[in-house]
């Protein structure tokens, strides 16, 4: 297992398109609606997106808080709420948290509304405008707010794609955006959160590597759940780490005894690192690991 930097290039051509549609969008919506991965709130943030939606009103929603640490995600709460930039933990998938949304929105605007109705403009609706890059559960959280399955939902990175209106109640309605990443990863640690969530597609980073980064953070930070998920022993763990090798090899060892434990093996008594890649890497994306929280607030 080598160390070398990885080879990060990803930019769908659409991707350019989308985001002078969302420059031309921003005119007519009130507020933005950003989603974030409760798991990777830094490395989920799209940094062109930030600069485009300067100025505006923004709420952070933190979608995907079912498989993030829960202590770790009121701490990413009260980091954003700091910089006062309102901020609510979602579940898309059993709806926690999307009442609470709702509420910020119009409470935020409640001002605006004053102000528009001293101007004698009454009864027009809160146009929202929801972003979030690509397999952050975008679809999943417009079905859910809204109440009623609208957005094509798939589990392909990019796949919603075309501009679309919601209503969400009486007062709000909601414009969808495609999921949009930007032209270049300034760090490597961005690029491997977003490929051990699932937003880079397979095909971009070798897989294999991706996996041994993925063991190394847990070794790291989540060991318990490691070894639990695995049923490795601590004191297996230890030994192998303290071996006198360069520490990469000392942690491949770790990720091919995870492989014979799953029956990853090919002939010969070979362990395939593929197989047992893909196996760390989706039971990660599906919280068979536990709770676990990549970027920790400061």
């Amino acid at each position: 297992m080598n160390e070398n930097k990885m080879n990060i290039n990803w930019y769908p051509g659409h991707m350019a398109k989308t985001r002078k549609q969302i420059a031309e969008d921003l005119k007519i919506v009130d507020i933005v609606i950003e989603l974030l991965d409760a798991r990777i709130p830094v490395s989920s943030q799209n940094p062109d997106i930030a600069q485009i939606i300067k100025g505006k009103k923004k709420i952070i929603v933190l979608n995907k808080c079912d498989l993030a640490d829960e202590k770790e995600s009121k701490k990413w709460i009260s980091y954003f709420e700091s910089k006062n930039i309102p901020a609510v933990l979602v579940d898309s998938n059993t709806g926690r948290g999307i009442d609470n949304v709702i509420r910020k929105i119009e409470k935020i605007m409640d001002e605006e509304k004053e102000i528009q109705a001293k101007k004698g403009r009454v009864g027009r609706k809160i146009r929202a405008m929801i972003l979030g890059i690509p397999n952050v559960g975008k679809s999943s959280f417009i079905n859910r707010i809204s109440k009623k399955t609208t957005a094509e939902v798939g589990n392909k990175p990019g796949v919603t794609k075309q501009k679309q209106w919601i209503r969400i109640n009486e007062k709000v309605e909601l414009l969808d955006t495609p999921g949009v990443l930007w032209p270049k990863f300034e760090s490597e640690e961005v690029a491997l959160h977003l490929a051990f969530t699932g937003t880079i597609k397979e095909d971009v980073l070798e897989k294999t590597e991706v996996a041994y980064s993925l063991v190394k953070f847990l070794l790291e930070n989540a060991r318990e759940n490691l070894c639990n998920r695995y049923g490795l022993k601590s004191e297996y763990i230890e030994e192998i780490l303290n071996r006198d090798n360069p520490e990469n090899f000392n942690i491949y060892e770790i990720m091919l005894e995870i492989g014979k434990k799953r029956g990853c093996m090919i002939s010969g008594g070979i362990v395939d690192e593929e197989k047992t890649a893909k196996i760390i890497l989706d039971e990660f994306k599906n919280g068979k690991l536990g709770r676990i929280t990549l970027e920790f607030s400061k």
